[in-house]
């Protein structure tokens, strides 16, 4: 089918919106009509190339819900109208990781970004005559997608869909961060470095997780605001501004957990982080990099004396299959604030303004709301 998609064609280049064909699906996938598709700034990272790309065009976009549309053959717990999200990491369900319960670390992901289809290696999507790179083999910037099984989750269906689109990246990344990699328990003091969509997920998975302080830190004042209203005891323009009064409130103890979520991380930071943390504290690194910079400033004297911890982190360490329902409940139940993370929507064509304005600071998660006219 003839469709339209945000297509970027070089690094530094804005989001092209036009014409795309995209493919039926095949054994083992399914064809979904997009509801809505939420702006991480995991996409942003192949525009300035900080993610390197193996070629170009690449279809942006890897959080969305939407409802199916077309199954392929031997497609089983999927039938059309039903509602799903995206999971921007496949579980097969097999593999070693899998079958570890690290369904986050899934074998699938290491084609993420290569483009070619899990089913039969081939492209589902083509523009201006040339094969295109869906992010992690997804594309939600598209009214429509065709993509494996193994990367869908059905959903109830009375889930707003631009809420529903979170819960593929950035909220179970986020929430993950606290409940699962930093293993926050009851009564201690956690700092979350950067509050934008993936770190106001953190905030509300502290204090999920019965955190005594949870400190957010943001040099963007409306982000440090809306971080107090999801449940942020305190908030601090930098992490040098923060120790003093970190080290006041905890008694000199400071955090015993720190999560880094800024949108673009720096080798430096984790240094500072750590200077955040408690002795035998865990600094858990969430925020992604430039794939080339190979530099981190570390006090290996301190990080050794003091028994600390400096744990990586992808997708929150969620199972998808289990914790994308499981958010939902918790939305459902008025224990996940979901609402409040949308700031603003925008069509398909509003997308390069979109990401200005998460550039800019004005919103927590901006998200593409796609209507009848789309599709």
């Amino acid at each position: 089918m003839k469709t339209k998609g945000a297509v970027l064609w070089g690094v530094n280049e804005e989001w092209s919106i036009e014409e795309i064909e995209l493919g039926d699906p095949v054994a083992g996938e399914v064809q979904i009509r997009m509801e809505a598709a939420g702006m991480c700034h995991s996409d942003h990272h192949i525009v300035t190339g900080a993610t390197p790309m193996p070629s170009y065009p690449v279809m942006g976009g890897h959080e969305g819900a939407g409802v199916i549309t077309k199954v392929g053959e031997g497609v089983t717990d999927l039938e059309v109208g039903d509602h799903v999200v995206l999971s921007f990491i496949p579980a097969c369900g097999k593999c070693p990781s899998c079958s570890a319960g690290q369904s986050n670390l899934c074998d699938l992901g290491m084609g993420l970004l290569q483009g070619q289809a899990i089913s039969d290696g081939t492209f589902r999507i083509q523009a201006r005559g040339q094969n295109v790179i869906p992010m992690c083999l997804l594309g939600t910037f598209a009214p429509y997608m065709t993509v494996h099984e193994t990367s869908v989750v059905k959903i109830d269906k009375d889930i707003p869909f631009e809420l529903a689109s979170l819960v593929g990246c950035g909220v179970p990344t986020g929430w993950g961060s606290a409940t699962h990699v930093a293993d926050v328990k009851p009564g201690e003091s956690v700092a979350v470095i950067g509050v934008g969509g993936v770190g106001m997920s953190a905030v509300q998975g502290a204090v999920a997780s019965g955190a005594r302080h949870v400190f957010a830190i943001d040099p963007v004042p409306f982000k440090r605001e809306q971080a107090l209203k999801f449940g942020a005891t305190h908030a601090f323009p930098s992490m040098a501004e923060a120790i003093a009064p970190i080290m006041e409130i905890t008694w000199g103890r400071m955090a015993q957990k720190t999560i880094i979520t800024v949108g673009e991380m720096k080798g430096e930071y984790i240094d500072e982080a750590l200077t955040l943390t408690s002795k035998a504290g865990r600094c858990v690194v969430t925020a992604m990099g430039h794939m080339a910079d190979m530099d981190v400033k570390l006090n290996s004297f301190l990080f050794a004396m003091l028994q600390k911890d400096l744990q990586g982190n992808i997708f929150g360490g969620c199972n998808a299959r289990v914790d994308i329902p499981n958010l939902m409940n918790l939305y459902k139940a008025g224990l996940l604030n979901l609402d409040d993370m949308v700031t603003k929507t925008y069509s398909l064509e509003q997308l390069n303004e979109g990401y200005q304005d998460m550039l800019d600071g004005k919103i927590i998660r901006g998200v593409v709301r796609y209507t009848e006219a789309d599709w």
